[in-house]
């Protein structure tokens, strides 16, 4: 993420922070531009997106549900295993989705 620099007012011409929050900015626009000129180019990011957003959520769940299994066959009683951590695997699985989609947003 990008913080601006600390400014107290200075005036005529800018520190070396505040110069490289601008070269900062400028990049983040050309990189924008750059991806608004090649259209193809998103759809194949977006379609990236989707299958690293799909396996984020799966591989957690199908964990979390062979572990479970595994503790209810080896450890047999009231309650199941299985269904608990794979409702914990899918938790997790929706969490690091999450964190995938809010990190694309901010690049």
């Amino acid at each position: 993420m990008i913080k601006p620099p600390d400014s107290h007012g200075t005036g005529a011409s800018p520190s070396g922070g505040a110069a490289q929050f601008q070269r900062q900015i400028a990049a983040r626009i050309a990189r924008k531009l750059d991806a608004h000129a090649r259209p193809e180019r998103i759809v194949w990011f977006g379609l990236g997106m989707m299958g690293l957003i799909g396996w984020s959520v799966t591989v957690p769940t199908l964990l979390g549900a062979a572990l479970g299994n595994w503790l209810d066959r080896r450890h047999p009683g009231g309650h199941s295993w299985t269904l608990a951590l794979l409702l914990a695997g899918l938790a997790l699985g929706c969490w690091n989705a999450w964190h995938w989609v809010v990190r694309g947003h901010d690049d």
